[in-house]
């Protein structure tokens, strides 16, 4: 029985009609009627699925741009149409957006089309304000005061602010580039996951920096109030790309690994979370001990503790990065990538996948009809064939492959 076979069906012959004995197959009227009945039910709890899923996100992002426009109309969002707070907010993300690109950059299969950065970007910024509801509903039954820190906040950092904000820059990857057949690669997980980190990191910018601002009069005015507020910001930037990044690189494992797709993604996302936590309790707590400690400045104090944390955090998706490269060229796995073109070969250049052209054809023709007018031999006291280059380089290829050494797991480094 462990073969999941009936005795019977394992004992019979195949010419045996085993039906409804140990067997089943629609052949009747009624067999096939309720076969039918059952396709229909999973194919309309299917599209039931489906237009739940649908008006779930319609709903998300409506209710998240709800919230983007009230921040417009009642809030202080409005004020990125004054060009200096523009430049101040594309400022503050310029280090997460050069991480970003060094990730791209770190991608050695084929190139990213803008067109799904783009789409990512924008659909991270779309859910912000449905993350800003979320983060508010837990910070409201956590009891978790603004102007205070205790056990409750940091509860509030490690179970909302992280998961939450990890989770939604993940789903905007996963509805759409996810989907895509560019999505070719485990490494394309934290391009995308770099890029959803820096669209999120441009609209909490641009709220941070917004609210910070006082009405000035003159354009100086409005750069020497936001100054301080852009820096700071600034450095929070690269957290996003690093930890969404990584988590993208967990959502690639996951596509091309089914099996474990589910643990993939949630090891992915604790790791992300847990990041994102540490950061945010970090930040409340060491600058302020910094500073009382020491004779630097709020700004120098911030970044003693930020730069290290997002090294070391930076690192370990250096090391994801470094070995899917490494791997990548071991294999030589860029012989499989279908988008990059083959060499134009010439006229004088042998060929594994098709016949020889031109001058090497007439050759090879000149030495055939040479062998057939000379063939007074017998097979028995005709020379051994010597393999022609094709066969020669197939042997090469086989001996090749009979003797590589499995390459080690680009997963196998813990965090």
């Amino acid at each position: 029985m462990a073969s999941g076979r009936d005795p019977v069906q394992q004992a019979a012959d195949e010419d045996r009609d085993l039906y409804e004995v140990s067997t089943w197959e629609p052949r009747s009227r009624l067999d096939r009627l309720i076969v039918g009945v059952d396709d229909g039910v999973r194919r309309t709890a299917r599209v039931l699925a489906y237009v739940v899923a649908a008006l779930i996100g319609v709903s998300i992002i409506a209710l998240s741009g709800l919230v983007l426009l009230s921040e417009f109309q009642v809030g202080e969002l409005d004020g990125v149409t004054d060009p200096v707070v523009t430049a101040l907010v594309v400022l503050s993300i310029v280090p997460a957006l050069a991480l970003a690109g060094y990730v791209w950059r770190a991608d050695v299969t084929t190139g990213e089309p803008v067109t799904l950065l783009a789409v990512t970007f924008v659909v991270i910024v779309l859910l912000a304000g449905f993350v800003a509801i979320v983060n508010e509903l837990g910070r409201l039954a956590l009891g978790v005061e603004e102007t205070t820190f205790g056990l409750g906040t940091i509860l509030f950092y490690y179970l909302v602010v992280g998961p939450v904000e990890e989770t939604a820059k993940l789903v905007a990857v996963r509805v759409h580039a996810y989907r895509s057949d560019r999505f070719d690669a485990v490494i394309d997980g934290a391009v995308y996951g770099a890029v959803a980190g820096v669209g999120f990191a441009t609209i909490e910018n641009a709220l941070y920096i917004t609210r910070a601002l006082e009405p000035a009069a003159t354009a100086l005015g409005t750069i020497q109030a936001g100054d301080g507020i852009t820096a700071a910001r600034a450095l929070a930037g690269p957290g996003h790309v690093i930890y969404s990044g990584i988590a993208g690189f967990y959502l690639g494992l996951a596509k091309f690994n089914r099996e474990y797709a589910v643990p993939l993604v949630l090891k992915g996302l604790v790791i992300a979370a847990l990041l994102h936590g540490t950061y945010n309790v970090g930040a409340s707590i060491v600058p302020g001990i910094v500073y009382q400690s020491t004779s630097l400045s709020p700004l120098a104090s911030t970044m003693a503790f930020v730069v290290p944390f997002d090294a070391l955090a930076g690192y370990y998706l250096y090391r994801k990065l470094r070995a899917y490269r490494d791997t990548y060229q071991a294999v030589d796995a860029g012989r499989w990538d279908d988008s990059v073109p083959a060499p134009e070969l010439v006229e004088f250049e042998p060929s594994t996948d098709r016949p020889a052209i031109g001058a090497a054809a007439a050759q090879s023709e000149a030495v055939a009809e040479s062998d057939a007018d000379s063939g007074a031999h017998s097979d028995a006291e005709a020379p051994e064939r010597r393999p022609d280059a094709e066969e020669r380089s197939e042997s090469r290829w086989e001996r090749r492959s009979e003797s590589d050494e499995p390459v080690d797991s680009i997963d196998d480094w813990e965090f």
